[in-house]
Order: C-alpha cells, then structure tokens, then sequence
C-alpha cells in the first residue's frame, strides 16, 4: 500500500465552498483543495443557491448536491479526476 492510498483513505470532507470557477474543500488531515469548477458540469451550471445546498455523504468520504444530484468524492479531488460528465451530457 502506498502513502497515498493510506491518505487518501484517512482524508475526510470537512468543509466545501465554492466560486463562480472553483470548488474548494478542507480535508481533516490538514489539505485545503481547489479545483476548476468546469470539472463538475453540473456544478458550473448551477446558481450560487443550489452550489450551497450541499451535504457530506459517507462520513466525509464525498458532498451530495440534491439539487443537482451531483456526487463529488474525496478520492476524486485527491487524485485530481474530473467528471467523466461532458457539457454535452447535460
């Protein structure tokens, strides 16, 4: 097993906010970590109102926007993978 996986599986969610282009999550180890929100189609075309609905998922393991029905996982932002999800798909 590798450092990583050890830490990806230790990082929880502890806090999410967002801009009109980032998404911005705290991690519990300490990790603040911003990404494009263009990575989360669905996310980038939401309003400020529905990006703050939000609810962690899995003891902090992901965020849930019912909104949206978005699902974004600590694992995914660690490993910096975006949504599989086009523009095109919505």
């Amino acid at each position: 097993m590798t450092t990583l996986a050890l830490d990806v599986r230790l990082a929880q969610i502890q806090n999410v906010s967002t801009t009109d282009d980032t998404l911005t999550v705290d991690l519990s180890d300490g990790r603040t970590i911003s990404v494009p929100l263009n990575w989360y189609p669905r996310l980038s075309h939401a309003t400020p109102e529905e990006r703050l609905n939000w609810r962690l998922i899995g003891h902090g393991e992901g965020i849930h926007w019912p909104d949206l029905d978005e699902d974004v996982s600590a694992e995914n932002l660690i490993y910096g993978q975006p949504s599989g999800e086009s523009q095109a798909s919505l």
